[in-house]
């Protein structure tokens, strides 16, 4: 049984403190429905005691007192390394966030669902930011255990801006921001002929990304200096849509483009809010606040190279400067074979693919288009790190290299499907029923970010011929880096973004 503490704001609906907000209600139901124990933490419940309203503490106690209250919660504060990724603890508000943040880092419980954007901004500081959700991913994390599959019609569209809706509910804060400035812009960019990336749910765009080329300086503090970039002009995604992992889809898309146009700087300027979720996801892919503008926006600035007069640990490569990483002879590089169907899950986007038939009747596999993807397999090989290179080897019809990757974090050994899924989090393309037979033997984890896949796979014949591989890979191998560089020689990977 999955244990899934829930931060006790997320019941509390602004403004009718007796209705459980919808998303909630439907989320607690699902998690009952598949016999998943929430919990709460005891400082939470503290927290609403202290509470002056005492009408508002009744009805939120209320509400809690049918979930369990974990039983002596882990204490962070004597946990040094903890603390140091956390920080200081500024107020007792903070002091609560860091406790539960810390039963997910010691396993007191496998998730935990807050809306607080603190706890997911600590959570990435961790390496625990998989098993932290909004209520929108929750919902549509477990929706999966009661669903064969999960529909998003129509899928991800790249459309005129002229077609769409203003009207639309996700404009909203646009318009409120903006005022009149919004309204002329968008004329503008429609008789440009300007597209947007846009994704719908039930009728309504529930995320939206629209891009620019720019070579100018940016009027701002400190002011910018005229430079070829990618402007990010609008990238709004809509709490109905958070769940769905859209947003990461959105910055791996922005990235692309970036790399396509041999453009080395990516930007977006942004009315930053407290508990924002946009600056959140944006600085986990390495965006960094860099300027202010005069009307109080403030400037994102992500570069994809590092600067090359500077060294960097091969860590700290692919996490600031992705899809840049570091692969010279400090990392170890490893063939990693995976069967066609598993490859299909998590490779969604590789061109070589079809479609499935659900995916042609307009079901969108999110989780095989994003960035940060988790396998499982059976290998035995030991010493596996983070910033090593995975090399990945599809099996029986392509019979070759198609892939890359760059290891986060290693898991070995493990046989407790609930262990599994908390570990993979919201990176899974596993079923539970799938995960569940995976886990009848010991399992790895291998939890990383995927770079790019070649224009060629290096087919097995090459790798046979040059004393790569001695026959098929039935497992994980380890190479050399003399190998590494014959399949790097031959793989046309884009020097630019290969630190060594």
């Amino acid at each position: 049984m999955t244990r899934i503490l829930i931060d006790t704001n997320i019941i509390i609906y602004r403004e009718d403190l007796k209705k459980v907000p919808d998303d909630v209600q439907e989320l607690l139901r699902i998690l009952n429905e598949t016999n998943h124990k929430v919990v709460t933490h005891p400082l939470s419940l503290e927290e609403i005691n202290k509470d002056k309203n005492t009408e508002r503490k009744e009805i939120v106690l209320s509400k809690l007192k049918t979930y369990p209250i974990i039983e002596s919660p882990p204490q962070p504060e004597e946990d040094n390394d903890f603390m140091s990724f956390v920080g200081q603890t500024r107020n007792a508000h903070d002091m609560v966030d860091d406790h539960l943040l810390y039963c997910v880092y010691k396993n007191a419980v496998d998730f935990l669902i807050t809306e607080d954007e603190k706890i997911h901004k600590k959570a990435v500081k961790t390496g625990i930011s998989d098993r932290i959700f909004h209520v929108s991913e929750a919902l549509e994390y477990f929706r999966k255990e009661i669903a064969k599959r999960i529909l998003h019609p129509p899928p991800l569209k790249h459309l005129p801006v002229y077609n769409l809706n203003l009207d639309d509910l996700i404009f909203n804060s646009l318009k409120r921001d903006y005022e009149e400035d919004f309204g002329r812009w968008w004329e503008k960019i429609s008789r440009e002929g300007r597209k947007a990336w846009v994704h719908y749910v039930n009728g309504k765009i529930g995320a939206i990304l629209i891009l620019k080329d720019e070579n100018e300086p940016i009027d701002s503090i400190p002011p910018l200096p005229k430079k070829k970039r990618l402007k990010i002009c609008t990238l709004k995604v809509d709490s109905i849509d958070r769940g769905s992992k859209i947003g990461e889809l959105f910055i791996k898309i922005s990235i692309q483009t970036a790399v396509q146009k041999s453009i080395d700087e990516i930007y977006l300027t942004h009315f930053t809010e407290p508990n924002d979720f946009l600056v959140s996801l944006i600085e986990e892919y390495g965006f960094y606040h860099t300027a202010k503008k005069e009307n109080g926006e403030d400037i994102f600035v992500k570069r994809l190279i590092p600067d090359e007069n500077q060294i960097y640990p091969p860590q700290e490569v692919y996490r600031v400067f992705y899809p840049s990483f570091y692969d010279g002879d400090r990392v170890n590089k490893f063939i990693v074979p995976i069967k066609p169907e598993w490859h299909n899950r998590l490779f969604t986007e590789y061109r070589q693919r079809q479609l499935t038939l659900f995916e042609s009747m307009g079901e969108f596999i999110v989780e095989g288009n994003t960035i940060k993807k988790a396998y499982l397999c059976y290998s035995k090989i030991k010493g596996m790190k983070e910033g090593e290179i995975l090399l990945f080897y599809r099996s029986r019809d392509i019979r070759g290299i198609t892939s890359i990757g760059v290891v986060e974090k290693v898991y070995d050994n493990l046989t407790n499907p609930n262990e599994i899924i908390s570990c993979v989090g919201k990176r899974s393309v596993y079923s539970r029923l799938e995960i569940e037979e995976i886990a009848k033997k010991p399992t790895k984890i291998i939890l990383f970010w995927w770079i790019m896949h070649f224009e060629k796979p290096i087919k097995y014949s090459f790798l046979l011929n040059n004393g790569i591989l001695k026959g098929p890979p039935q497992t994980i191998i380890k190479i050399p880096h003399d190998k590494y560089l014959k399949i790097k020689g031959v793989a046309e990977i884009d020097e630019r973004y290969t630190i060594n």
